[in-house]
């Protein structure tokens, strides 16, 4: 029996693509838990405009934070933290934190450990093939 997909299922496929299974796998299980619909003409036009959806979203995705890294090249952000006299921060500064202050979504932000002290930093982005930094600047209180 052929099912389009509604949600990624281990060791089938991904959302929104056309599957064969077996009819008693497809009506017993991923129909009822609404993981799947039969493979219409309709529900196949549904999917491909989602994979349509989803292919758009992740151009503009990658549009807007190449336009934010471009304004951030220019910029520095700053953080404001509580420090001890010896520079070391009383909080690290994560990529949630860093994201949120830049203005970039989590994700994209490849920090390999958080920031624990003042100063300067030059922070990694990729996203996608896309490769980039912005500095970020620790203040104290």
């Amino acid at each position: 029996m052929k099912v389009v997909l509604l949600k990624d299922v281990k060791d089938m496929g991904r959302a929104h693509t056309e599957v064969e299974v077996s009819a008693g796998h497809a009506l017993n299980f991923l129909i009822p838990r609404k993981m799947a619909v039969p493979a219409t003409a309709g529900a196949l036009k549904q999917a491909g405009l989602r994979v349509q959806q989803v292919v758009d979203r992740k151009e503009l995705d990658v549009k807007l934070v190449e336009d934010r890294l471009a304004v951030l090249a220019e910029e520095k952000v700053t953080i404001t933290k509580k420090a001890n006299e010896q520079g070391h921060l009383y909080d690290g500064v994560d990529a949630k934190e860093l994201a949120e202050a830049a203005q970039l979504p989590e994700e994209v932000i490849k920090l390999e450990k958080s920031i624990k002290e003042l100063g300067t930093f030059d922070v990694p982005v990729a996203y996608g093939a896309n490769f980039g930094k912005f500095s970020v600047e620790i203040v104290a209180e």
